[in-house]
């Protein structure tokens, strides 16, 4: 979800219900991307997204672009094959 001022852009990474319109009523908030700071920001909760991706949640591909960077979905794999702890 894009949120800031005009020529300064942020995003929300968040978890929406796949019926609702492109930028509705959201469900949850994970983090946050910047991408004007050098180098880009990107902060997500883990432990919230994990626990997203168990219930079945499906990131677009920009999420799971943003997800791979924050090491959740290496966690998400490595606790799929029950290496991890997570």
């Amino acid at each position: 979800m894009r949120v800031g001022k005009r020529k300064q852009p942020s995003y929300r990474i968040v978890v929406m219900d796949s019926r609702t319109k492109q930028g509705g009523r959201t469900v949850a908030t994970l983090g946050h991307y910047n991408p004007l700071s050098e180098p880009a920001e990107v902060t997500v909760d883990t432990a919230a997204a994990l626990a997203w991706l168990r219930r079945g949640a499906q990131p677009s591909d920009a999420a799971r672009r943003l997800l791979a960077q924050a090491g959740v979905l290496q966690a998400w794999h490595e606790a799929r094959s029950g290496k991890g702890a997570g």
